[in-house]
């Protein structure tokens, strides 16, 4: 196992530096937002408590700026249609149900059983947010939440953690420590909400979509139950606004 952990290490080195720069782009461009808002804050003359209660509230307007940013990116980095090819009508139709089915089940198992086990967690063992807090956050402005989490993040993150990143890792470590990375990657990319909501992001979501996407051989199937997921989502957290 030590032998090959190494070799995977050493084989990390020929990924090239630009695929390396989009796949952390996420993360940077998140914390740069939350620094930002505090600093904003910070420039009003608003106390260090009242910064670390406002940012949170801030969250839709720095999720809305990172996912453009990083689309924005993406489109001056990729040639998305290298990395999106639509199957023909009758595949392109099973690809969507199985994304509809996957996504749903996804949505329906965080909102009625995962959030719970979530919340437990946090206060259980800890985290660095507060329990139960995904949820409120993001609805407070629901507007922009819907445009940055429904119409902006299933295409730009589908497009940069399963269409790029996955065939650019597998050519330099193999298509199942690609998988395991993009999963740990894409995880990454959730980090404001939390160490736990990290980790369910990217291990069962990330999970769940790398699967859909090997197994129908293009983006579509992940796209949509990434596209399903995040409307259920929306729904419930507009029921919080």
């Amino acid at each position: 196992m030590a032998r090959t952990e190494m070799v995977v290490a050493v084989s990390l080195l020929t990924v090239p530096k630009k695929a390396w720069l989009l796949l952390f782009a996420g993360p940077v461009l998140f914390l740069a937002g939350i620094v930002g808002a505090s600093s904003f804050l910070g420039f009003q003359g608003i106390d260090a408590g009242q910064i670390a209660r406002r940012v949170p509230l801030l969250m839709p307007e720095i999720l809305l700026g990172v996912s453009a940013s990083l689309g924005l990116l993406l489109f001056l980095a990729l040639r998305y249609e290298a990395v999106w090819t639509l199957p023909p009508a009758p595949k392109g139709l099973r690809d969507a149900a199985f994304g509809v089915l996957a996504g749903g089940l996804l949505a329906l198992s965080y909102v009625f059983l995962l959030s719970s086990a979530l919340e437990f967690l946090q206060r259980a063992v800890g985290d660095y947010v507060p329990p139960g807090s995904v949820l409120p956050t993001v609805s407070a402005s629901i507007g922009l939440f819907f445009i940055a989490n429904v119409l902006l993040a299933p295409l730009v993150e589908e497009t940069l953690y399963r269409g790029y990143a996955i065939p650019v890792l597998t050519r330099s470590i193999g298509k199942p420590w690609a998988v395991v990375l993009s999963c740990f990657l894409f995880g990454l990319l959730h980090w404001a909400g939390g160490l736990w909501y990290m980790a369910l992001v990217g291990g069962l979501a990330g999970g769940v979509f790398a699967g859909l996407f090997l197994w129908r051989g293009g983006l579509l199937a992940p796209f949509v139950a990434h596209l399903t997921l995040n409307s259920i989502e929306f729904i419930f957290a507009s029921r919080l606004a």
